[in-house]
């Protein structure tokens, strides 16, 4: 996905780097295959509440604008149209234009306080929010509004390792993200697919899944692929890993030893079901051997 910015209120080079992530990944997610730009304009309330006044007659600010030039086919979005979106190809950018979002810095920031995440998380969400709409996406209808909101987690989920998410508490998203890791598991042989959502000390989320082998002992846990994912990054430090199955199923004794490595108190939340338990690692492995022992 290509983005022309127009930074009228500028945000830190780490959020507009998220950013753009996640405006791939809504092209990645939407199955468009298109070279495809967006402009963007990062402004703020002022600027927001006149085009808002101006082009829908709202005389106040919002997060968020969207301005697509593709009109769909009711019921169909980008992703099933690219006869429609190739006749919005431009020579000068290679790439078919989707249409133009203008987003609020001040409600970004306001609304990232507001619901106790991070900036980056808000930022990407109104992109991926407006972008959505530019594939033909609405929230007008309850049912429309579901299918719109499944596709924006499914886009956030894929970028989450990107994201820091510091709600205090908020278990029931690392839960989300694990439920949607579950949905990559190989696991041909056991027919038990599991995820896994890592929560490390500096906010960041990494998930994984199980991936199971012909060769039976070199498949590996979810848990492992997640924390294994996690060090890979130069992530040494966990707060909270969330388990999905569609049992009860706690880690095994080999994942429980990894944990132990590097988080002997880390907080273990498992789902299956509309089921949620919590256990600290010291309840599963007591007496545990970990790196302390080797001094």
């Amino acid at each position: 996905m290509q983005i022309e910015w127009n930074i009228l209120c500028p945000l830190e080079q780490e959020t507009i780097s998220l950013m753009e992530r996640a405006a791939s990944q809504c092209l990645e997610s939407e199955s468009v295959a298109v070279p495809c730009l967006v402009t963007v304009c990062l402004c703020d309330d002022d600027n927001i509440k006149h085009i808002n006044q101006r082009f829908r007659e709202i005389d106040q600010s919002t997060d968020v604008l969207s301005f697509p030039t593709v009109s769909y086919p009711p019921g169909k979005t980008a992703g099933q149209c690219e006869r429609i979106l190739k006749q919005e190809y431009d020579d000068e950018s290679g790439a078919c234009f989707l249409g133009d979002l203008f987003i609020s810095v001040p409600h970004i920031k306001k609304q990232a306080e507001e619901y106790g995440h991070s900036v980056n998380r808000e930022a990407c969400y109104l992109l991926v929010h407006g972008i959505c709409h530019l594939l033909g996406y609405d929230h007008i209808k309850p049912d429309d509004k579901e299918i719109m909101r499944k596709m924006e987690e499914k886009i956030l989920a894929k970028v989450s390792t990107d994201l820091r998410i510091t709600e205090s508490n908020d278990d029931l998203s690392l839960l989300k993200y694990a439920a949607e890791a579950m949905k990559n598991s190989y696991s041909p042989y056991s027919h038990f697919p599991v995820g896994a959502a890592l929560l490390t000390s500096s906010g960041k989320v990494y998930t994984g899944c199980n991936v199971e082998n012909a060769s039976f002992g070199l498949s590996n846990c979810a848990e492992r692929t997640a924390v294994f994912k996690a060090i890979s990054e130069g992530e040494k430090k966990f707060d909270t890993i969330a388990i999905a199955a569609k049992a009860k199923a706690w880690p095994c004794g080999a994942c429980r030893q990894v944990l132990n490595e590097f988080a002997p108190h880390i907080r273990v939340l498992i789902s299956w079901d509309d089921n949620i338990e919590e256990k600290n690692l010291q309840e599963l492995l007591p007496d545990s051997f970990g790196p302390a022992n080797l001094i």
